[in-house]
């Protein structure tokens, strides 16, 4: 490449190539609109080159883009001024303008440095507006009312607060209205419009005045045109065309065409058109620049005008828009960030909660519209999550307590764009659901029975407890405070596999869950219905593997009620066990022998027993009417003439609804007596005895008094006294008893011979015996009379004080029930 710096020298001079960069070069304000600014050539032999002017600093449009013409094997650029360039070095005096020259692969960039510098003989009012011909304008009479028709000052002249008038008369009828100029130094068109004014030519006289008492005039000739011919019109032209990005520079775009004679086109906006040019007389639309929409995005859609005209009529004129669309040919796919996404949530995360927003885009066409489509995998469906543009949200309750409700959602973001072929771009979403341990667990209250003979480790029954949570019976068990008789298993029932937590991660273990998890309780010590019959237990219940915090558990509880149940474990006692009596046995009446008194010493509260005689009783004499025997003399004969002994066996059974039923057997021996006497006792009663004694039992007990052992000492002492005191008074008594004895009449001594002799046999027994019963004496014995009393003394201390005759005893129990009572013998007369 060379450079040649005025174009008339352009084969002669040869200088650096582009790379020498940059250049400077100076102008003169007075230079004009179509002015060659600087004109180089250079070489490039394999493609077709291309001159860009990237950007002018400071901004203007006073320039424009660089020409390119080819002379043999040489390329010439030339920069040139547009029309609407004033320069002026009073207001910019440099500028600096980007060149880029692209010859194939090889893109070379460099400036160009334009300095204008004053001329003290320019004129505003020069050129062809100040020739005697003036400047001619030519505009439709179709124009908008008031438009801009001609800009008249040239910048810089506001600074040097430049005025400018038409001088000239606009008088009417030849002037529709009168042209004006604004401050801008903008001809404008008259208000009333130029409709009707086609073919007249308004000639305007301006006055310029700047500086110290500095002026000019100038002509201004304005050509009002016809509205174009119909004749002239655009061929059915399709008005939106699409391409791709990857033509070449000069590549056909497309070609438009109008029917009228000798027809010429041109791009009437916009000006200057960096991309597109048209072909002058073939009206080829062609690329003049690269349409790489990565690296200029506003190349997508570009707007042209274009003009179509008769070159001898150039008012003839038809406008045709057209739309070219830059499509990028698809090589990329789109790019996202994150290119994946992996999280974790609670479960109670609230439904619209936005888990990322995705940033996607395409390389091919930056800026450009990306479709964004959610895809789910496991589980299906768009239960839980949505993508709402490109925010992924929560789109439902992430419920965890239910089994396979979530854990973990797969999905993938498909981002498609818009270019041919369609390429897509899938992003992988994962998000697990960790669990919130919300609720707290909670077992319901019940009622156990155990029999109090349970031993140690017996199961009683199942504490089930449950959990709105997932896993629901994850559950430990213990019991607060109460009793230590009881334990209740923390853990029990049948592991199966499931999942658990280890370091924020949801992993498989083999025995991580227990179906169900129930909480048996064991009995671990005796139990003793006598000393207690309720328990109570307070069962807490807690959760466990409900939280990924295993810190974070819940608890709750209920109370478990225990009643023994009574076994019947003691076996009643008799007190005395053995008794031994004696009893007289008159004809036709039933006797009452003893009550046989029994009771469980560990249950006092036991009070019901079942009696049964089993053994002794072969001629079934004894009966038991409850605890009482009783003996019957009113089965007939043969009734015993001579006193007979009984040895009774007695069973005493509890009777009550525990079971088993123990029992407990009393021996009672009975020496039997019975009643007989002689025919002249008999006749002698029946003749001498005309009223009976009844006798009448009293009793009375004292109760039982446990002393203190000093007492004991003075008691024995005091009663050692009392005891010869009481013998001394036995012996007087027995001393006038003997006395009384040798007074009665003959019948009456013999009666009492017989009934001596008939008890002589049974008087050891009979003091053995620990308590006698005296039945009433039977009214058909009218002639028995009881003589004063004898005193015997009886076993163990204890004292009686019987009849002489023929008088029973009726009290049958031992004396020594009473702990020292005394059952005395009192006649009484009927």
């Amino acid at each position: 490449m060379a450079l040649l710096r005025p174009p008339a020298l352009l084969l002669a001079l040869v200088v650096s190539e582009l790379h020498c960069l940059p250049w400077f070069i100076n102008v003169s304000e007075s230079q004009g609109p179509g002015t060659t600014i600087h004109s180089f050539s250079f070489n490039c032999t394999a493609h077709m080159p291309m001159l860009e002017l990237v950007h002018v600093q400071p901004p203007t449009t006073f320039f424009n883009q660089p020409s390119l013409s080819r002379w043999q094997k040489i390329y010439v650029g030339t920069v040139t001024l547009n029309s609407l360039a004033r320069l002026d070095a009073l207001a910019v005096n440099h500028y600096e303008l980007q060149l880029r020259f692209t010859c194939g692969n090889n893109v070379t960039e460099g400036p160009l440095y334009v300095y204008v510098y004053r001329d003290p003989g320019y004129s505003p009012c020069s050129g062809r507006f100040a020739s005697p011909a003036g400047e001619i304008i030519q505009v439709r009479e179709t124009v908008t009312p008031g438009a801009q028709l001609y800009t008249l000052l040239l910048p810089g002249l506001e600074l040097q607060h430049a005025q400018i008038s038409i001088n000239s008369a606009q008088d009417p009828p030849y002037f529709p209205g009168p042209f004006s100029i604004n401050g801008q130094g903008w001809l404008l068109a008259p208000s009333q419009g130029l409709k009707g004014q086609a073919g007249k030519v308004f000639q305007l006289q301006i006055l310029v005045t700047f500086g110290q008492n500095r002026s000019c005039h100038g002509m201004l000739k304005v050509k009002v045109l016809p509205v174009p011919s119909s004749q002239i019109s655009f061929l059915g032209q399709a008005r939106n065309i699409t391409i791709l990005d990857d033509l070449a520079p000069g590549s056909q775009v497309v070609q438009v065409r109008a029917q009228g004679f000798d027809v010429r086109y041109e791009i009437l906006s916009p000006v200057p058109c960096p991309l597109f040019s048209i072909g002058r007389e073939d009206g080829v639309v062609r690329t003049t620049a690269p349409l790489e929409l990565a690296q200029a995005w506003g190349t997508a859609v570009t707007r042209l005008q274009v003009k179509a005209y008769e070159r001898l009529r150039p008012w003839a004129s038809v406008d045709l828009d057209l739309t070219v669309n830059v499509r990028s040919v698809n090589r990329w796919p789109p790019r996202c960030l994150p290119a994946m996404l992996v999280t974790e949530i609670p479960e109670t995360t609230p439904v619209g909660t936005v888990l990322n927003t995705f940033t996607c885009t395409d390389p091919d066409s930056p800026g450009s519209t990306l479709n964004y489509e959610l895809r789910f995998h496991s589980p299906p469906g768009p239960a839980s999550l949505c993508l709402r543009g490109r925010a992924l949200e929560v789109n439902a309750t992430l419920d965890c307590d239910t089994p396979g409700a979530c854990f973990q959602h797969a999905a993938s973001i498909l981002v498609l764009d818009g270019g041919q072929p369609l390429m897509t771009t899938e992003v992988p979403v994962l998000v697990m659901v960790i669990p919130v341990n919300e609720f707290s667990p909670a077992c319901v209250p019940h009622t156990f029975r155990i029999r109090e003979d349970a031993g140690p480790h017996t199961l009683l029954g199942s504490v089930v407890g449950t959990d709105k949570d997932y896993p629901h019976n994850s559950i430990e068990y213990d019991i607060s405070g109460g009793p230590t008789a009881f334990s209740v298993d923390r853990l029990s029932g049948t592991p199966t596999p499931g999942l658990g937590w280890k370091g924020g991660t949801r992993v498989d273990c083999k025995l991580r869950l227990w179906a169900p998890l129930l909480g048996e309780i064991h009995l671990l010590g005796s139990l003793d219905y006598e000393l207690q019959t309720l328990y109570r237990l307070t069962v807490l219940v807690t959760d466990q593997s409900q939280d990924q915090d295993p810190t974070h558990r819940r608890s709750g509880s209920c109370t478990i009620t225990i009643e023994v149940e009574d076994v019947n474990d003691h076996a009643p006692e008799c007190q005395p066990p053995f008794q031994e009596l004696t009893i007289y046995a008159p004809l036709g009446r039933s006797v009452e022998v003893t009550k046989v008194s029994c009771w469980v010493p560990q249950e006092p509260q036991r009070l019901v027993f079942s009696y049964s005689i089993v053994g002794g009783n072969s001629q079934s004499r004894f009966s038991l009417q409850g605890p009482i025997l009783v003996h019957n003399n009113m089965l007939g004969p043969p009734w015993p003439e001579q006193p007979h002994t009984h040895e009774l066996l007695i069973r005493v059974a509890d009777a009550g609804p525990s079971i088993p039923h123990l029992s407990a057997t009393a021996t009672v021996i009975v020496h039997l007596v019975p009643w007989s006497t002689s025919t002249a006792a008999t006749r002698t009663r029946s003749a001498a005895v005309t009223s009976m004694t009844t006798p009448l039992l009293v009793t009375d007990t004292e109760a039982f008094w446990q002393p203190e052992p000093w007492f004991v000492v003075v008691l024995t002492v005091t009663s050692a006294l009392f005891l010869l005191a009481l013998g001394w008074l036995f012996s007087r008594l027995f001393q006038g008893l003997a006395q009384m004895l040798q007074t009665p009449r003959k019948p009456a001594q013999a009666l009492l011979l017989n009934s001596i002799q008939g008890t002589e046999e049974s008087i050891e027994g009979f003091m053995e015996a620990p308590r006698m019963e005296m039945p009433q004496t039977p009214s058909s014995v009218m002639s028995l009379v009881c003589q004063p009393a004898i005193l015997y003394r009886g076993h163990r201390g204890c004292s009686r004080v019987l009849p002489c005759q023929a008088c029973l005893l009726v009290d049958g129990y031992p004396c020594g029930r009473a702990h020292g009572s005394t059952i005395r013998m009192e006649e009484t007369s009927l």
